[in-house]
């Protein structure tokens, strides 16, 4: 095996208007009409082998259709569900309609027919709480012959009543769900979509999120509501916007100074991504991806994190005692783990080496044998229980928060260096930055959570002392003098980092991860298929540190 490993990617009543029904036209031929598009039986009106067969004439189409639109325009739901081929379906909708959309003055003015489908407009007042607006729009009806009475009937589904509509659907007009917000940077600096594209769905989970707490108020709106699938409920679909809604100013933590920086370096590379971090409160400074209206893997990737996983790993084996920086803990060439033969990249190998030099050279098989003297479940637990991963992160928009799942033989053996099973992105892996540096998880948020009083989640104990100095001593000791030094190289003050590079069943390139600390801020990089990670994801964090 290599030294960087494998895993494969991943309202109101309404008012009718009479009076419009004698408008209508009769669509097609009149009663002489002899289209032969049916068969009058003698006894068509009792249904069976006496009903009417064949589609419906045109004469049928035309009086059908009128009567049943001059029945809906006059507020006669029984009368014109009667005319449906599903009477107590249409009578429910057809009774609400009007006046869960709150329309007023509702008229219909068909179009010309073409065979069994029948066009028509719809023109409403909308009124809500003395807001006002006109409103109009198309749909269409379908009028067929019922097989058991042979009468003609519309053919009854909800988008007769507006073509939007489908099963469980509604027309609703009212508050457009919660209100709109300015989002600001922790400095009071705006925060747009126009001007950080790459903020647009996080500026839109805030709003949905936050936009009752911020101070605005809600717009009102014509929208479809949509039902629940069971899964997940689907957001309204705006149709018509009656008022915009006053927005709420809602700090952030972000900067936008960093914020530019870290999509600036983004953007120059491929489908990368990358998060900045304060450790001393978990305050997210920064997240930028490419493409900018792309996924946003940065707080929502599932990617092996490769050796990056290895701060975690470094601080277990402390832990339990199984070693220190300063102790012999030589990497061999090959080491064996439940039948599985591993060796290092290029067959390197530290043969009396100390802790430190195999966690600065980043030696997988320095690792991956100790497998032999961990519980399966050991790396699971040291991880959620000091580093937070895999807990329900409360950020302030939706993030998936890592997984380091429970796993036995050469799985488990690969999870030691972050790969396996372990799934982590760039917020997750400062997070392990930042807990390095301080000792102790402080879960990452976007917004306070005095805002809404949200319980931030947090690990059930902290790191150990002397794990906790000797972590920082290794990842100096890797900013200084190993496979970070480069993108490290002149930065001042209490700096740590770990390079990582995680190979991808399939890919020529692995991909590249850098996470590194300097003084209060912490920050990784993704840089995917791009080979190693202080040389490609290293000069990503680097720029942001540099700022710090």
């Amino acid at each position: 095996m290599r030294r960087e490993v494998k895993y494969g990617l991943i309202g109101g009543s309404a008012v009718l208007v009479a009076g419009v029904v004698g408008g209508f036209a009769l669509f097609g031929g009149g009663s002489d009409d002899s289209s032969a598009q049916g068969v009058t039986a003698a006894d068509a009106k009792n249904g069976g082998a006496g009903a009417k067969a064949g589609p419906a004439s045109a004469q049928e189409i035309a009086t059908t259709s009128r009567d049943f639109l001059a029945a809906w325009q006059s507020a006669d739901a029984a009368k014109a569900a009667g005319l449906t081929d599903d009477p107590a379906a249409a009578k429910t909708a057809l009774g609400s309609f009007a006046k869960q959309a709150h329309f007023s003055h509702v008229t219909v003015k068909p179009g010309a027919p073409n065979g069994d489908k029948v066009p028509y407009t719809v023109t409403a007042q909308l009124s809500y709480q003395g807001h006002q607006a006109p409103y109009s729009y198309t749909s269409a009806l379908h009028v067929r012959r019922d097989a058991a009475t042979g009468e003609p009937r519309v053919n009854w589904n909800l988008a007769v009543l507006h073509p939007a509509l489908t099963n469980g659907d509604t027309l609703r007009t009212g508050p457009s769900g919660t209100a709109p917000i300015n989002a600001v940077d922790r400095n009071g600096k705006p925060l747009t979509a126009e001007d950080h594209p790459e903020l647009a769905g996080v500026l839109e989970g805030l709003r949905d999120k936050f936009g009752g707490k911020a101070g605005g108020t809600p717009g009102i709106e014509l929208a479809v509501h949509h039902a629940a699938d069971g899964k997940n409920t689907k957001p309204d679909t705006p149709l018509k916007v009656l008022t915009k809604g006053s927005p709420g100013t809602l700090k952030t933590t972000l900067d936008a100074t960093l914020q530019a920086i870290a999509q600036k370096q983004v953007d120059a590379r491929k489908n990368a991504s990358a998060v900045a971090i304060k450790p001393s409160t978990g305050e997210i400074l920064a997240l930028a991806h490419s493409p900018a209206k792309g996924f946003n893997v940065a707080t929502g990737g599932s990617l092996a994190p490769g050796s990056t996983m290895k701060i975690v790993t470094a601080a277990l084996l402390m832990d339990k005692g199984l070693t220190s920086p300063g102790k012999q803990h030589p990497c061999p060439k090959y080491t064996t783990v439940a039948g599985w033969k591993f060796h290092n990249d290029q067959m390197s190998e530290i043969p009396h080496g100390t802790f430190a030099q195999s966690f600065a050279a980043s030696c997988n098989n320095a690792f991956i044998g100790e497998a032999k003297n961990l519980n399966n479940d050991d790396l699971t637990v040291e991880a959620r229980d000091v580093f937070g991963i895999g807990l329900n992160w409360q950020t302030g928009v939706p993030t998936f928060d890592g997984i380091v799942p429970v796993q036995d033989g050469a799985q488990m053996g690969a999870s030691l260096i972050g790969q396996g099973g372990v799934r982590m992105n760039p917020l997750n892996v400062a997070s392990l930055a930042a807990t390095a540096q301080s000792g102790v998880f402080r879960q990452p948020y976007l917004v306070s959570p005095d805002v809404d009083h949200r319980k931030l989640a947090t690990a059930a104990r902290r790191m150990k002392p002397d794990t906790a100095a000797g972590l920082k001593s290794l990842m100096r000791t890797t900013a200084v003098a190993g496979t970070a030094v480069k993108p490290m190289a002149g930065l001042s003050g209490d700096i740590g980092a770990k390079t990582g590079s995680a190979e991808v069943d399939n890919q020529k390139k692995p991909n590249a991860w850098f996470t590194a600390y300097r003084n209060d801020m912490a920050a990784a990089a993704l840089v995917p298929a791009s080979g190693h990670g202080g040389d490609n994801a290293g000069p990503v964090v680097r720029a942001l540190l540099s700022e710090g």
